[in-house]
Order: C-alpha cells, then structure tokens, then sequence
C-alpha cells in the first residue's frame, strides 16, 4: 500500500496543512495591506521597512482560498485581504498590469514581470472557485494583460518584463523558463475554473517549448535562462539568485515533472511525451540533484551537473512530493514510492520547525538553519501543497480536486 493510502500518514498531512496555515495567519497580515515575511518565531520581519511582491499576495489568496475550499474557518478574511491587495494596490489604474511590489499603497518597483502577472492569474482562479466578488474582474483583467502584453505566440511563451510604461527591459533581450513554468501551472487553473480551452493551448504551447523542447534537448535539465529567440542563455547570471540563479535548478525539475503530468491529463492524456518527459525530469533531479551523503536537493548545479549552490531549499523537496505522488497515481512503478518516503524524512527531521512552527526555508549542504537567500519564514504556498496534494487524486489543479473529491 502507498503511503498516501495509510490513514495515520494522512491524518499527518492534514495536522501539517493546518498548523501552516495557522502559523501564517497569527502574524502575516499587514494591516496596511499585504503579508509580511515572518522571522523564525513567526512575528513580522522588521514590519516597518517591509515592502509586499506581489506573487507572495497571491499566493496567500490561492492557498487560503484552498482552506475555503476545505471548510477552514478565517481563511475567506485572508482571501478577501489578498484581493484587496492586488486589486487595489498592485494593479496600476493608469497603464494597466500590476507592479511588482508595494509599499505603503505606493510601488516600490513598478516593473511589470512575467512571474508576477502568473501568479495574478492563479489567484484570481482560485478566487473564482470560493465565488470571491472580484475575482472575475481580476480574471478578466489579468487574462486581458498576459495576451496583450506578455504573450508571444510565434515561441509560444511569454516575455519577461517590462518597464511601468510597458517599455521592454534590458533590451528585451531575456526570456525565463520560471515565470513561464507558473504560468503553466496558473493557465491551467484558469482553464478548470472557466472551461476557456485557450488557457490550456497556451498552457500546451509552453510546456512544449520549455520542455518538450529544450529539456530534451539538453537531457531532460531543465535550462533557467533563454535569449530572446529561446536558444539556451548557459552563461546568464543575475545578482537575485533566488528567482534567477545561474546554472541549472533541480527543484524546477521536479516542479515541471508534476505540472506536465497534470496537463498531460487535462488535455486528454494525447502527448505521450508528456509522460517520458515527467519520468525523466525527476530521474535526473534524483540522480544529479539529491545529496546522497546529507539528503535534500542542492539549489543549483552548473553545466557540467556539479552542485553550485549546496544549500538546501524547503521548496525543492516539497516540489519532490507533489511529483512523486503523480507519477505514483499515473505512471506506477517501484520507483516512485521509496523516494517519496526519503523526501518526507528530510523534510520532517529537518524543515519543519517544531519549537517555533512553520518550516524552514533554508539549510546549509549538511541540514542547519541558514538564512543567505531566505531571511525567515515568508511563504506558505510549496509547503501546504505538499502536505495536500498527496490526498487527492492526481486529476488536476488541487483546487479542482479538492471541488470534486470531497
């Protein structure tokens, strides 16, 4: 019997999903709007200098609207507050798009970012499911932005980003394969949402560029950075080594291997490529990308699939779960099963945070507390989804599954 099946493993999951969901709300709201980054002990990360990206609004409005879904009381205040936060202070009245973060009503960095724009659109999905009064104005609006401005359909990808005024930064010369993978994921949370099948063209068009494309062509890695006429960018660096870091990042392996299996079965399980492709993406993160000798994956590997940066990320292996999950639910194997054991190892003996609550977002290569990347304790949305989607059927979205298995 898998492990997801065992009733006390699943009472485990659900303890988890609910002491994060508690932790968070006890002290993340900004009154002024927003959600602060959290110390340790769960109190605000020096509030007064604070300022609020938006994808960590709209992630809290996904994963409390997922708390909605499942009958947690408080969690429609934390959605409505997120809202609130996009609709209102991120979205610029003016020039249309959303800035890409906040201060006090005022932006802070006005650009207007792949990354961002796809996580609107995720939120506004999941604002739909709970009937939130403005998440089909949200959804239009956002739909409206990433076709007009973002979207390219020769590549069939997205660009990156863009200045206030929607003038092309750097020379438009940069396309990321990050904001185009949540993309993926929010395109196709719009499509169970809407039933618009457009959003699960595009959701199509870019797995098949990212993946279908350059994984395979460099052995099923998955390449971060791409010129502007997506040939592979190996010697790209950027100095935020938390969106862009240089090399190659197995977490987004394993990420990708579960999206491509969701849209594989969202689009009428037709691409068996699809299929080839999730069984390699995380075969490769296992192989080059899990430290044998401490356990966890390394944030990044160069080129020559040597470990860059050896710390260990709390989202790497919670990302590990979700996938092994689907590949257990829709490509059985032996294979599968034991590494999901492994993972839930480290992540308990080591992330998660017992004394103060919540889970850890950084270690160093041999498992201790680090903060070089992560200051503290800032984001629920890899961690909750780790705990709920090995409960469900592996059919789609989780929201969606939570809709239709309750």
């Amino acid at each position: 019997m898998s492990l997801t099946q065992a009733p006390m493993h699943r009472d485990w999951l659900k303890a988890q999903a609910f002491a994060l969901w508690d932790f968070f709300q006890r002290g993340f709201i900004d009154p002024k709007g927003g959600f602060f980054d959290l110390k340790p002990d769960g109190q605000p990360l020096d509030n007064m200098a604070q300022v609020h990206p938006i994808h960590i609004a709209a992630r809290a409005v996904h994963c409390f609207a997922i708390g909605a879904l499942l009958g947690r009381p408080g969690s429609h205040n934390v959605v409505d507050h997120g809202m609130e936060m996009l609709w209102s202070q991120h979205r610029d009245r003016a020039n249309g798009g959303y800035f890409w973060s906040m201060k006090d009503g005022v932006p802070v960095d006005g650009t207007k970012q792949g990354y961002g724009h796809a996580f609107v659109l995720l939120a506004a999905s999941s604002g739909k499911l709970v009937g939130h009064p403005i998440a089909d104005a949200l959804l239009a609006d956002v739909t409206e932005i990433l076709q007009s401005r973002f979207w390219e359909e020769a590549p069939g990808a997205i660009a990156e980003e863009f200045t206030a005024d929607w003038q092309p930064l750097g020379g438009a010369s940069y396309r990321g394969q990050n904001s185009n993978m949540h993309l993926t994921e929010a395109l196709m949370a719009a499509f169970e949402a809407t039933g618009d099948t457009e959003y699960l063209r595009k959701a199509r068009r870019i797995a098949e560029r990212v993946i279908g494309q350059a994984a395979h062509s460099v052995g099923w890695r998955v390449a971060e950075h791409f010129h502007s006429d997506w040939s592979i960018d190996r010697a790209y660096y950027h100095a935020n080594e938390m969106f862009r870091p240089a090399g190659t990042t197995p977490g987004h392996w394993l990420e990708w291997a579960r999206l491509i299996l969701q849209l594989w079965v969202l689009d009428g399980k037709r691409e068996t490529w699809m299929v080839e492709a999730a069984q390699g993406l995380f075969r490769q993160s296992l192989t080059l990308g899990w430290d044998a000798v401490h356990g966890g994956f390394f944030y990044t590997l160069d080129w020559q699939d040597q470990p860059a940066k050896r710390m260990k990320l709390w989202w790497p292996a919670c990302e590990a779960i979700g996938a092994a999950h689907f590949l257990n639910e829709l490509c059985p194997s032996p294979e599968w099963e034991p590494v999901y054991v492994r993972v839930w190892d480290v992540l308990s003996s080591s992330f998660i945070d017992r004394r103060n609550g919540g889970w850890r977002e950084e270690l160093t290569e041999d498992l201790k507390p680090s903060f070089t990347i992560f200051p503290g304790k800032g984001d629920i949305y890899h961690a909750l989804q780790a705990c709920l989607i090995p409960l469900y059927p592996a059919t789609g979205s989780l929201t969606h599954a939570i809709l239709t298995n309750p």
